[in-house]
């Protein structure tokens, strides 16, 4: 279950939306990213790093949507981190009595009776402005950006190069944006979002989406940067975007469609609010 995709850094996906969990090596154990979506997977995961002899040391979620702040008590109880808005967003949520319903009503309903919620969000912050992991590993940078959601954050692993993409840069979801409000552009947040990757692209020698495939090398990062920001620049014009993960989707993937529509419609509304 357990992929190689640089040295030191591996990577295990759950089948039903292609997430990617990603595995880096320390000294002395390993670093969780992202760590799956149900039960049975996570335990898998579990039994093949204990096969491996790597306790889990460290966890982070990339951002606060459901299916990246899941755990498993197999995976023990390494602190989980997450940016500070990531865990305010969460510790909001957990706030709420009826947290559980909220996020059990938003669950896929082919695996929600899968899916544990018991240790759901439970992520630490980073103080403001945490640029490492802290841990006993590689260094592993953190990149917050204004995209997608509250307090995203990619992260790249120095020694290997790799360059854990949370939700973007996927291969079989367009960008998904943010909510609009009434202080906020999503489109322009995730704009800049891009270009905050972009910065790093040089020094990225393997990219890893939350979903989808992974590629090797600088110009297939820039490739799906720049297949990002098409799909951005034709939605905020009002145009179709000219995008094969929308006309051209493999079998079982056309309903990324309604994805966009509902975002065009979306920002429809919200330019007629801004006029």
């Amino acid at each position: 279950m357990l992929t190689q995709v640089a040295q030191g850094v591996l990577v295990h996906r759950s089948e039903l939306l292609r997430n990617n969990t990603v595995v880096v090596r320390g000294r002395t154990g390993v670093l969780l990213v992202d760590a799956g979506i149900t039960g049975a997977e996570m335990s898998c995961l579990a039994n093949d790093l204990g096969e491996l002899g790597l306790p889990v040391v460290a966890g982070f979620s990339t951002h606060p949507d459901w299916d990246h702040v899941l755990w498993h008590p197999g995976l023990g109880d390494a602190p989980r981190h997450g940016t500070a808005r990531c865990a305010a967003a969460l510790r909001d949520l957990r706030s709420d009595d009826g947290w559980r319903a909220r996020v059990t009503e938003g669950l896929p309903p082919e695996i929600a009776d899968e899916v544990p919620l018991d240790l759901f969000g439970l992520v630490t912050g980073l103080p403001a402005g945490t640029v490492r992991i802290p841990w006993d590993g590689p260094d592993v940078w953190v990149i917050e950006h204004p995209a997608h959601s509250p307090g995203h954050a990619a992260l790249l692993v120095e020694d290997s190069g790799v360059l854990v993409a949370g939700d973007m840069l996927s291969d079989v979801f367009v960008p998904m944006l943010d909510d609009f409000t009434d202080t906020n552009d999503p489109v322009e947040e995730y704009l800049a979002g891009l270009r905050v990757l972009e910065d790093v692209a040089d020094d990225v020698a393997v990219l890893v989406p939350g979903h989808g495939s992974a590629v090797a090398g600088t110009e297939n990062v820039r490739d799906r940067i720049g297949r990002d920001r098409a799909y951005l620049h034709a939605l905020r014009d009002g145009r179709r975007p000219d995008d094969p993960r929308i006309d051209a989707a493999e079998p079982g993937w056309e309903w990324v469609s309604g994805i966009h529509e509902g975002q065009a419609a979306g920002l429809a509304r919200w330019n007629e609010g801004h006029l």
